[in-house]
């Protein structure tokens, strides 16, 4: 199996073989111990990583610079308006331009119907790998520290783990179908047995979908879809309950924000989380919308990894930058 990663694009974790995400894994855990102990890893030295952000963010900006710089590198943090594309600059000729300046560019672009395309567009006239810090289809930088924190937690072997993804009620902005769409697909290719729960009308996409459920069968995992969000709960040793838009639900935001009140009961409690294992552990990619996601003994309780998680988003994004980036 060839392990070639250097120049190449990390949009989805899709474009991989599972044995080079199990690479990637395996050198994030190498770095998080190098961080641990404050060892030094400048294998990107002199590096430049130019960061496009159409959509705020904290964890994934601060990973991927903290991460260029701990790997010896630098990271320019760029906005629309600080380029010429408020001005109508094409992404083609965006990519041509600052692929010859650095070594990669990394974009964060979620607005539904336009981030991937935005990104693909990049990404076919780019000298230098284009990295997704999420898009409105894929978010495989939150998906594969996922990973990373539940094998810490219940090791390499992950057929048969019970895992419940759920949709969760918030009224904040309409949140990326990108995160649970990632997961879905990445844990079904580890063989877990995962629960959709959402209420009708919130479904994910679904081309998506169908494709988890071809992974799933193809590396002994199960994909089920519920409208009740306690069967994500049952039994299950992770729970991820997280909002996300309900975008095939109704034609217009507002009609979709409507829609979402109806549910308000879609909450992560303590009566859930007393439905899962022992052991059970509670993960959200952040920001939790707490008191309607999530309540504050859960999210704070002994269930949550929410803050191992996110540290993991640091050491997983070296890994994929050290790789494709550097590598071989």
């Amino acid at each position: 199996m060839s392990t070639f990663f250097r120049g190449r694009h990390f949009i989805t974790t899709e474009d991989f073989k599972r044995q080079q995400i199990d690479t990637l894994l395996d050198l994030s855990c190498e770095l998080k111990t190098a961080f641990a102990h404050d060892q030094l890893t400048p294998w990107l030295l002199y590096k430049t990583v130019f960061m496009i952000f159409y959509d705020s963010s904290t964890r994934t900006r601060n990973s991927i610079e903290a991460g260029i710089t701990q790997l010896g590198g630098h990271a320019h943090f760029l906005t629309p308006d600080r380029l010429q594309l408020t001005h109508g600059e094409t992404p083609e000729d965006t990519a041509k331009v600052l692929s010859r300046f650095g070594h990669a560019i990394a974009i964060r672009a979620c607005e539904y119907g336009k981030g991937n395309n935005y990104l693909n567009r990049v990404a076919e006239q780019s000298r230098v790998p284009v990295l997704n810090l999420q898009d409105d289809i894929y978010h495989p930088m939150q998906a594969l520290a996922d990973l990373m924190t539940i094998q810490e937690r219940f090791g390499k072997d992950l057929r048969d783990l019970k895992v419940g993804i759920s949709w969760a009620y918030a009224d904040s902005h309409l949140k990326p179908l990108s995160v649970p769409q990632s997961q879905i697909l990445l844990f079904a290719r580890y063989g877990m047995d995962v629960t959709l729960a959402h209420p009708k009308g919130f479904e994910l996409t679904p081309e998506i979908v169908a494709k988890a459920k071809e992974n799933a069968a193809n590396h002994g995992g199960k994909i089920s879809i519920s409208h009740d969000m306690d069967d994500a709960f049952n039994g299950a040793d992770v729970v991820i309950p997280k909002n996300w838009g309900g975008f095939f639900a109704a034609p217009s935001l507002e009609e979709i924000g409507a829609k979402a009140k109806q549910h308000t009961d879609w909450i992560c409690d303590e009566r859930r989380m007393n439905l899962t294992n022992r052991g059970s552990i509670y993960m959200h990619a952040l920001p939790a919308d707490r008191g309607k996601e999530v309540v504050d003994s859960v999210i704070d309780g002994p269930h949550s990894v929410i803050y191992d998680e996110a540290e993991n988003r640091l050491h997983t994004a070296k890994a994929v930058m050290a790789l494709t980036i550097g590598g071989r």
